[in-house]
């Protein structure tokens, strides 16, 4: 495993060095080969964009598509680059704003701890750099990790060099209330937008046309800890540069109704897909479990006696 990380690393590293212009050119390169050749994941994209966009000309459709692949491409070129990306121009590519406001908001009602919803969504990678811009603040992240404990360490390095804590998801219950019983404030961000698994299903909304099911963990800890949640809206600038802004969702989660915030969080990355699809995530399969299916597993253990 050691080898495979520091190859990996090694390899990886010496193409970061290249200035991103020029990975711009090997990503043009690219999206030709990875689109019309090995058709990466363009069954799932394609059907995703159906049915998400059920009123859409199948060229919008085809349009909408070919510009996801665009930026897929890019952002791994960007993401690439993140290995040798000097401070000073990662804060000039990501800019954040709000951050004042949400400052003044935690300290005005005595808020140690501050979550904060974003989606696959842009370069989402690039949001780790948010401890550069609030070195008074413990910046978090929750993550999955990965199967491959090689590039599991490479991500991990990657995500939290701009000195953000990388919490494994089976941790986060445990973290996420210690870290509220300390003095420092704490803002943690979670992408919510993957596809939960069958036990962890209990929500469903709908969202871009499709019954969808989110996670609920971080709006149920939100009110176990009492933190503020808000919503981190980022925004494409153009090539290479992002915006992100924190909008409130709320300061008193234990106000809310159960599964409202998490309704709230779909209705918000919804919007921003709709207004320009071509910066989320299509290629994940989003909707490869149903609600029916999830109903029909429900009833298993009245009708067999199996619990799935």
């Amino acid at each position: 495993m050691r080898l495979i990380y520091y190859s990996v690393f090694f390899l990886w590293y010496l193409l970061s060095l290249l200035p991103l212009r020029v990975l711009y050119v090997v990503s043009d390169a690219l999206f030709y080969p990875l689109y019309y050749i090995i058709r990466y994941r363009r069954r799932i994209v394609r059907r995703n964009l159906e049915t998400s966009f059920p009123d859409k000309s199948p060229e919008e459709i085809g349009r909408i598509e070919r510009g996801f692949y665009h930026f897929f491409v890019d952002y791994v070129m960007e993401t690439l680059k993140l290995f040798s990306m000097p401070k000073g121009q990662m804060r000039r590519r990501m800019t954040f704003g709000g951050l004042d406001t949400l400052q003044e908001e935690l300290r005005q009602e005595g808020k140690k701890t501050c979550f904060v919803f974003l989606g696959h969504y842009c370069n989402w990678e690039y949001v780790a750099s948010l401890p550069g811009w609030v070195p008074g603040l413990h910046c978090g992240q929750i993550y999955h990790p990965l199967y491959n404990p090689a590039f599991d360490r490479l991500f991990l390095r990657l995500r939290s060099q701009f000195g953000g804590e990388c919490i494994p998801m089976k941790e986060t219950l445990r973290r996420l209330l210690a870290l509220s019983r300390e003095d420092t404030t704490s803002v943690i961000g979670f992408i919510a937008d993957q596809a939960p698994k069958w036990e962890a299903m209990d929500h469903w909304t709908t969202f871009l046309h499709h019954d969808t099911s989110f996670f609920m963990g971080l709006e149920r800890i939100a009110r176990k800890v009492d933190a503020a949640v808000y919503y981190l809206e980022v925004k494409r600038v153009r090539r290479g540069y992002y915006h992100a802004e924190f909008q409130r969702m709320t300061l008193h989660p234990r106000e809310a109704a159960e599964g409202a915030l998490t309704d709230e969080y779909a209705r918000r990355l919804e919007r921003q897909i709709q207004e320009a699809p071509d910066c989320w995530l299509w290629s994940h399969n989003r909707w490869k479990r149903t609600k029916e299916e999830w109903e029909q597993r429900r009833k298993q253990p009245k009708e067999g006696g199996n619990a799935v």
